[in-house]
């Protein structure tokens, strides 16, 4: 069995970590429980003790070398793999990646504050095994005595630790104190080099001494989703519930009257991407776009809550939006939608996303999603007595193209053709939104013709993507990088392919698919320090990490409840269960609940970032000082709770 190492780095020293000896330190080990397994890890017990005359600052290291052969590396929310370091690394989004022979953005080893991971823990897979470390997220002080935070350990927040990878001898650790190194990634654009240390520092005072507690797994795996088994134990002992803000009924009411009144355009037949409060006015940022950031992303959603209202006015808008879209957008000569309507009428692919894609044309994210999203509002409108036979027309006709477009794996395109609707490219997860329309078509219309495709393509997916944990390519605004958006198309699939088919295997892939979501989604209550969050109770439990490039929390993932439903429904799990409650709670607390409660706009209104960490926090106040939230109602932002919560969240209120 692998030993954990101690080593430190001192303020006053180089960069380099020595042993505590070196420093003054000593460190004794003992292991108090466990056997290293996912249920029951080995509970070690260390206590480091400063018996020099002098306070001691710096970084204290604790590492577990495993010589694991090929690491693959999962700390959540952050390290995928390597997040795709044998990737072409001269991108423009850029992202720590890990990479023998090093060039930047790729290094030997990484290492970063704990609130930049979802859960507090960092694994390896190689040679038939995962290994693995979990630790306090940050300490506590009580009374002049500082520990380690967890569930029921009382105190004032004292400092964060810290995670890290290595492939020098296939290493994950721990740390007291941290460093964001080599590198810190304010965001994808604007990085800088590893800092002199200072506020990062642990301090030990002359004499003092701390126990600190680390858990240690050694699993057999047969593949990287055994990281699932150690997740639920670290999910288990970590857990604590986002706060109960307002209800179900409330929250739609709130962000959808919102909507339909502050951001609607009529003139555009559509809604505005951000708006802005002035004070004396609103200000609006349109950035045009069918799905995604706009479009029916915001309309299908809306269209739900006017059903739960009752808002005929609010129907009617989401209703134009949606006819406009099917009656103009179509591009003859290819048969699929334009992305975005731009001034005069006059539409084209050329979306505030376009610079971003290798090729121009089509891009598969925004032409899948939108015709999933144009048949559930199809769907919706039907089972409320009005048909929109036009809409299941346009939807097909799409499909017909884009099945033609899969390739010899059965993966659909990265970006398809203007001119014909061919596939340009791939190698990417974002075409899975094709299928889950596909699937989806294939459920409501009973036609079934596409179904071994579809299934031959599922498998695709599972086997390149979901069984290695490593969905790249959803989203077309981080150069293929890994994300947890484009796991939500998979999901959606799957939920339909198993219910045209039967097949229990699809629940399997189901509960594999939401399991990678759920790397991204915090599983306890981070401690913020920069406000609004910091001072209106906002809890970071049960929302997702966007992605390794783009870390703060987004409200995407809450578009899949009705898709956990589903499951439960089917199989009982605890786990996945809480993971929904979690996720229904904190969709419920992210919006003003009266006006300029989080430093800006009206009540309901609500943007879609949420910055844990120190990343993304590129918002200002007038002084100059960061803000953790965008000042701005993000339609889409709403729209993806709202797609949540106003399905089957609202029919199940109240009874679980």
């Amino acid at each position: 069995m692998q030993e954990l190492t101690l080593t430190a780095r001192s303020l006053s020293g180089d960069e380099t970590y020595r042993p505590l000896t070196e420093h003054g330190l000593t460190a004794a080990v003992r292991t108090l429980a466990g056997d290293g397994s996912a249920r029951d890890p080995w509970v070690r017990e260390i206590t480091l003790e400063n018996k020099e005359s002098e306070d001691w600052l710096g970084v204290i290291r604790i590492a577990l070398p495993t010589g694991l052969e090929d690491p693959r590396f999962f700390l959540p929310g952050f390290m995928y793999g390597t997040n795709r370091g044998d990737a072409p690394l001269f991108t423009d989004s850029q992202t720590p990646r890990l990479r023998r022979e090093e060039e930047f953005p790729a290094f030997r080893w990484w290492m970063t504050r704990s609130d930049r991971l979802s859960h507090p823990c960092a694994f390896v897979y190689g040679s038939g095994r995962l290994e693995g470390l979990c630790a306090a997220p940050y300490l506590v002080s009580s009374e002049g005595r500082r520990q380690g935070w967890m569930p029921g350990i009382t105190g004032s927040f004292d400092q964060y630790t810290g995670f890290g990878c290595d492939l020098e001898g296939s290493e994950v650790s721990c740390t007291l104190g941290y460093e964001n190194a080599p590198w810190f990634f304010l965001d994808s654009h604007k990085y800088s080099p590893r800092a002199p240390m200072g506020s990062n520092c642990f301090r030990l005072a002359a004499g003092e001494s701390l126990t600190f507690t680390v858990y240690r797994f050694s699993l057999p795996a047969a593949d990287e989703r055994t990281l699932h088994d150690a997740l639920r134990w670290v999910y288990s002992a970590f857990h604590q519930q986002p706060r109960r803000r307002s209800t179900i009924p409330e929250t739609v009411n709130a962000m959808a009257t919102a909507i339909a009144r502050d951001a609607w355009l009529p003139e555009k037949s559509s809604y505005a991407c951000f708006v802005f409060d002035r004070g004396d006015h609103f200000e609006y940022r349109e950035l045009p776009s069918i799905s995604w950031t706009n479009g029916l992303s915001t309309a299908a959603p809306m269209l739900m809550c006017a059903h739960r209202l009752g808002r005929e006015d609010i129907r009617r808008q989401a209703l134009c939006c949606i006819d406009h879209i099917v009656e103009c957008s179509l591009n003859p000569a290819s048969g699929l939608p334009f992305m975005c309507e731009k001034e005069n009428g006059r539409w084209d692919n050329n979306g505030w996303w376009s610079h971003k894609q290798p090729v121009p044309g089509h891009a598969a994210y925004l032409v899948g999603q939108s015709c999933y999203l144009i048949l559930r509002s199809y769907a919706l409108e039907k089972q409320h007595g009005h048909d929109h036979p036009e809409w299941l027309g346009f939807v097909g006709n799409v499909l017909t193209v884009t099945q033609r477009s899969r390739n010899s794996d059965g993966e659909y395109p990265y970006v398809l053709s203007e001119k014909t609707g061919a596939g340009l490219c791939y190698d990417s997860f974002s075409g899975c939104w094709l299928l889950a329309a596909a699937a989806y078509h294939a459920w409501l219309t009973g036609d079934h013709a596409w179904l071994p495709d579809l299934l031959a393509s599922e498998r695709y997916y599972h086997a390149a993507f979901i069984t290695r944990q490593e969905c790249y390519g959803g989203p077309l605004d981080i150069d293929k990088q890994i994300d947890s958006e484009g796991i939500l198309s998979y999901i959606r699939a799957v939920r339909y392919l198993h219910a045209v088919t039967g097949e229990d295997t699809l629940l399997d892939r189901m509960r594999d698919a939401l399991h990678y979501e759920y790397t991204f989604k915090f599983c306890y209550n981070s401690p913020v320090q920069t406000p609004p969050l910091s001072k209106t109770g906002w809890c970071s439990c049960g929302g997702s990490i966007t992605s390794v490039t783009n870390p703060h929390v987004h409200p995407m993932s809450s578009s899949v409840c009705d898709e956990m439903y589903y499951y439960l429904d089917r199989r009982e799990d605890d786990y996945i269960r809480s993971r929904l409650s979690d996720t229904i709670l904190w969709s419920c607390q992210c919006h003003n609940t009266r006006d300029r409660e989080l430093d800006y706009g009206l009540t309901g209104w609500m943007s879609e970032r949420y910055c844990h960490s120190e990343g993304l926090l590129t918002e200002h106040y007038p002084d100059g000082s960061p803000a953790s939230t965008w000042f701005a109602l993000m339609p889409w932002g709403c729209g993806s709770i709202l797609e949540g919560i106003a399905g089957e969240a609202w029919e199940r209120f109240g009874k679980e």
